[in-house]
């Protein structure tokens, strides 16, 4: 009798790791609620503090204005 609750207690156990995602891969989402005109604001920040070239600058803008 002993060895059967055990063998209950163990598959609860296990059924409630499954249910709370342990024991399996990790997956996370991201989402970015940046807008279009916070991107280009901070692109342009970059530019200005001399951490990206106006070349950069240029492309990454485009890039920006093309996904919008």
């Amino acid at each position: 009798m002993k060895s059967m609750n055990t063998v209950c207690m163990l598959t609860v156990l296990i059924g409630a790791l499954a249910l709370s995602g342990c024991g399996g891969a990790d997956v996370r989402n991201q989402t970015t609620a940046t807008t279009t005109g916070q991107e280009l604001l901070d692109l342009k920040a970059a530019l200005d503090a001399g951490v990206i070239s106006k070349k950069e600058y240029e492309r990454k803008r485009q890039d920006i204005l093309k996904r919008k």
